[in-house]
């Protein structure tokens, strides 16, 4: 029987108790907490990574071909309307996973890959001929099979049990196709620790990024104000990241986030079209259709490439770890804002079209900055070498007419997205404590306050500690890909029964 919504006190001490305990452990001794991550991080690449790529991509395989047959005309969340309009809603989804690497890994990575081509194909390096294989690698590991596990098939689960058998809206729910209903029982073990892995795991993806941006943007000031790039004003735009956040997650997800979404996607679309208008136009816009046919040519060979491990942990399995991590909380968020959208809908959105304009994106900025090395070679490369992504980014930007005011907007949509996150995220893990779709405007706020406050200790720790903790989420991935797994076929039996019920389907006989 369904259970009545109530904050999980177990799961929220121990999710919190083990967050707080890696903060103490790093401030007493960093470089043990840093080399146990590192160890376990090898160990989970070597064994574990393997599994992720068929995972991932059974996920999306399984979700385009619900979406092609008849069970992709079957509605969720008990709802004959959408809840949110076609843009709003895919303002919202678009601010998961791109405000990740929307704006410092989308010229990084590119860059990355055009210095040193990927060992899955001929060597080009630094040639015209190595631009396609460098955006194909990039499109894969931000692309279709990224977006598609942060919530196509783990949301279809969750929708179906959250409102159409009043089960409480929580990661254990992925468990439902192997134990039935006692998964949801207040006692239940397995399901407490499906909960906190999830929490934790988001928990780990979300301060470590907090803190690595924040890292970006004090660099990024730096570099066109001259600001001293110091501890004091990374902790000041810390602190303004959590304010927005917070009150963006109190005013709720059909107000805070939903106006933040799409007012970051709104800003995102504007500087694409500045930089398509003022960069290599032709050259963005050939290769992103030569590049993305590369990408899909060999996008099988790419996904499920095992040969050098070292590279494969460095890049493909980090990020299959890292979006793992994100999948239940996404999955989560997703479902909240989906209510009225058929599967074919939801699927379309989140692993077809999120991933072409995030492959666009990434050609914008990532191959501006591969024209602009073609042309001069070192000046974009040699930054990048000194000083990391950032260094990249402004840059690529340097070369452009109006590059100082493109930089000032690269670094608004930074902050903004990186707000978005955390309020989504926050407002994810209250209804994964809760297991209500509408958690307590304190639960929330109190959430964003608790990312903000630890990510503020990492730093003040050091920088090693925010990219220890940022690896960590590699290491939660292991536990939240075996739960995640029986979505695989519990979102096709969720979508036969609901198929019956809306009388798209009959019954099948027995």
């Amino acid at each position: 029987m369904p259970q009545e919504n109530k904050t999980d006190k177990t799961v929220f001490i121990i999710s919190g108790g083990l967050l707080v305990l890696f903060v103490i452990l790093a401030m007493i001794d960093l470089e043990m907490v840093e080399l146990w991550i590192n160890t376990s991080f090898a160990f989970s690449a070597k064994y574990f990574g393997s599994y992720w790529e068929v995972l991932l991509l059974a996920n999306f395989v399984i979700g385009l071909g619900l979406a092609i047959s008849k069970l992709g005309k079957v509605r969720l969340g008990k709802k004959n309307k959408p809840e949110n309009g076609y843009y709003r809603w895919i303002a919202m989804i678009l601010c998961t996973l791109l405000a990740s690497g929307g704006v410092f890994w989308a010229a990084a990575e590119p860059l990355s890959h055009f210095i040193t081509t990927p060992p899955l194909f001929d060597d080009n390096s630094s040639t015209l001929a190595g631009v396609d294989p460098a955006l194909a690698q990039s499109f894969l590991h931000w692309g279709f099979l990224a977006w598609a596990i942060l919530g196509t098939l783990a949301t279809i689960v969750l929708m179906y049990l959250h409102y159409n058998k009043g089960f409480p809206m929580k990661p254990r729910g992925f468990l439902y196709p192997v134990f039935g209903e006692k998964i949801f029982r207040p006692n239940n073990v397995i399901g407490g620790i499906a909960d906190i892995v999830a929490i934790v795991a988001v928990a780990a993806g979300t301060m470590g990024p907090i803190g690595f941006l924040g890292l970006q943007l004090g660099y990024g000031i730096h570099w066109l104000f001259d600001v001293p790039n110091t501890l004091v004003t990374n902790i000041i735009i810390v602190s303004c990241l959590i304010i927005i956040a917070a009150i963006s997650v109190a005013t709720g997800v059909d107000r805070g986030i939903q106006f933040l979404s799409r007012m970051n996607v709104g800003l995102t679309v504007f500087l694409a079209i500045c930089i398509l208008i003022l960069g290599p136009t032709m050259f963005i816009l050939n290769k992103f259709v030569s590049a993305e046919g590369f990408h899909l040519q060999n996008m099988l060979t790419m996904a499920l490439y095992q040969g050098d491990e070292a590279w494969l942990g460095w890049w493909t399995v980090f990020f299959w770890g890292w979006f793992l991590g994100y999948g239940p909380m996404m999955s989560i968020f997703i479902a909240r804002i989906s209510r009225g959208r058929t599967i074919r809908e939801l699927i379309i959105a989140v692993s077809i079209v999120a991933p072409l304009v995030t492959n666009f994106w990434f050609t914008v900025v990532g191959g501006t900055g591969l024209k602009v090395e073609l042309d001069n070679p070192g000046v974009i490369s040699e930054p990048f070498n000194e000083g990391g992504m950032p260094a990249a980014v402004m840059s690529i930007m340097g070369q452009l007419p109006l590059g100082f005011f493109l930089s000032i907007g690269f670094l608004l949509v930074t902050l903004v997205f990186v707000a978005t996150t955390v309020d989504s995220i926050s407002y994810t893990v209250a209804v994964a404590l809760t297991g209500n779709d509408r958690p307590h405007k304190l639960i929330r706020v109190f959430w964003v306050l608790i990312f903000g406050l630890m990510s503020i200790m990492l730093l003040a720790i050091g920088e090693n500690s925010v990219s220890a903790i940022q690896n960590s989420i590699v290491v939660t991935a292991v536990p939240v890909s075996i739960i995640m797994l029986p979505t695989l076929w519990g979102a096709v039996q969720s979508a036969r029964k609901l198929a019956v019920e809306q009388n798209i389907s009959s019954p099948r006989k027995k």
